[in-house]
């Protein structure tokens, strides 16, 4: 394993949160889930009949899914709790009492409404359920964070050792996963949550680059505007960070480049945290990095909610999972500093 995943499971076991995995009927889920308990990484809680999900556990080789917590939607007594929290929450939208028992016997609601509850740290999901269907529950249940506005995906990128970019052999994207089209606010919020991410499960000191095909002026056109509105916005949100932008991808990475194109700068030519204008460049971008620089993206680590949730592709694999929840522990850690 990755000495990043090494050092966040070492905080996990450490620190052990209660994460919800409610698509307990589903293989992969299931051996990552006993994986995770055998090792002492989390406290699972599992969505389902007890019976049922052993039976299956046991034909998988996951017994140690025997010592999960269960939560059974077909239990009125354990779900009404859960119902009466959603109604609460969802009344002044119109929902009446007997819509809101129906949404707490969906896993992925009743896996947020046990976090809202206090009963669990965070979940992961979507193994089988749409990005969607993960991102609906957890709006409408947790809703964004104190002062946010805007969910984004950020990936941490682990290079190939010796890489003379980044930090520690990793830099982090965002966002390439949720926002099609940021305006210079949203822009700012994702700087920020990027860096807090950055700090909290890379492991950086976070140099922020906003990025953009201008660097200083370089060019005159709207889309640059909103780069260097966004870098301004995000320098009032957190005075402290250290970040910089418009900036050209190259003259962000390389030291030669940075001080040609942006002398003075203390970012230009040493960014490790890498902001891009559009959902589509950072998708891009990652994507290509991953193919052509043969590094690993974990991710998207889901930014700016009100709990950890975090979304898996329906192509993941046991490892995937195994690793996500470490993420979201480690974001449950980081959450309660």
């Amino acid at each position: 394993m990755e000495p990043l995943f090494e050092q966040l499971k070492k905080q996990a076991v450490a620190k052990r949160q209660r994460i919800v995995l409610p698509e307990s009927n589903e293989p992969r889920t299931l051996r990552a889930a006993g994986r995770i308990i055998s090792e002492g990484i989390a406290e699972v809680v599992l969505i389902g009949n007890r019976a049922q999900i052993m039976e299956q556990a046991k034909q998988l080789g996951a017994d140690a899914v025997e010592h999960a917590t269960f939560i059974d939607p077909a239990d009125a007594g354990q779900i009404e709790p859960y119902a009466q929290l959603f109604y609460e929450l969802r009344k002044s939208k119109g929902i009446t009492i007997e819509e809101a028992h129906k949404k707490a016997t969906d896993p992925l609601y009743l896996g947020c409404l046990m976090i809202k509850h206090g009963d669990a740290d965070g979940q992961v999901a979507g193994a089988q359920n749409t990005t969607g269907n993960v991102l609906r529950a957890a709006f409408q249940v947790l809703k964004t964070a104190p002062g946010v506005s805007t969910v984004s995906g950020a990936f941490i990128m682990l290079l190939p050792p010796g890489s003379p970019y980044g930090e520690k052999d990793m830099m982090v994207f965002a966002d390439c996963a949720v926002v099609p089209e940021p305006d210079a606010q949203q822009l700012a919020e994702i700087a920020v949550l990027t860096e807090r991410t950055a700090r909290d499960l890379a492991g950086i000191n976070p140099r922020v680059a906003m990025l953009s095909f201008s660097t200083k002026g370089s060019a005159k056109h709207e889309r640059v505007d909103k780069v260097t509105q966004a870098t301004a916005i995000a320098r009032q949100l957190n005075p402290d960070m250290k970040i910089d932008g418009e900036l050209q991808a190259d003259a962000a990475i390389v030291p030669s480049v940075g001080e040609s194109k942006a002398p003075g700068s203390d970012i230009a030519g040493h960014a490790n945290v890498l902001v891009f204008p559009s959902l589509e460049v950072g998708n891009i971008a990652y994507k290509l990095v991953q193919r052509l620089a043969g590094a690993t993206a974990v991710g998207p680590v889901l930014q700016g909610l009100g709990a950890p949730v975090n979304d898996l592709s329906r192509g993941c694999d046991d490892e995937d999972i195994y690793k996500t929840v470490i993420l979201t522990c480690n974001q449950a850690i980081a959450k309660k500093k």
